[in-house]
């Protein structure tokens, strides 16, 4: 017996704001049926579930688990998540590898990876 990934759960302040933002960087669709309390977005293939849960803390620590995105349009790519409220922290470039950690609108950490 063995467990399937079904979802990866995101703690906000508005579920639906936040759902929002990622389904417009994924290019993907807010389910139906969204609201400040839930939100999610459906899975694509190869991609689970994000759901989007409201609580009442703020986020305080740096997260846990974070996502990593990969484009070859790293640049453009850049500014895209910049002009959807997205927060350029921290710029790697090792030689071979390059990469941006930003903040989604609630301050969540992800990266986007040079491809």
């Amino acid at each position: 017996m063995s467990s399937t990934l079904y979802s990866l759960s995101v703690d906000t302040a508005d579920a639906a704001k936040l759902a929002r933002f990622w389904a417009d960087t994924l290019g993907r669709q807010v389910a139906p049926g969204a609201s400040a309390e839930f939100a999610a977005i459906n899975p694509a293939e190869g991609v689970p579930r994000l759901s989007f849960h409201q609580v009442p803390e703020p986020k305080s620590v740096k997260n846990r688990l974070h996502l990593d995105l990969v484009t070859t349009e790293f640049e453009a790519e850049s500014k895209r998540l910049t002009a959807l409220g997205a927060t350029p922290l921290n710029d790697v470039d090792k030689g071979t590898v390059r990469w941006t950690t930003f903040a989604d609108p609630e301050g969540n950490e992800f990266d986007l990876v040079a491809g």
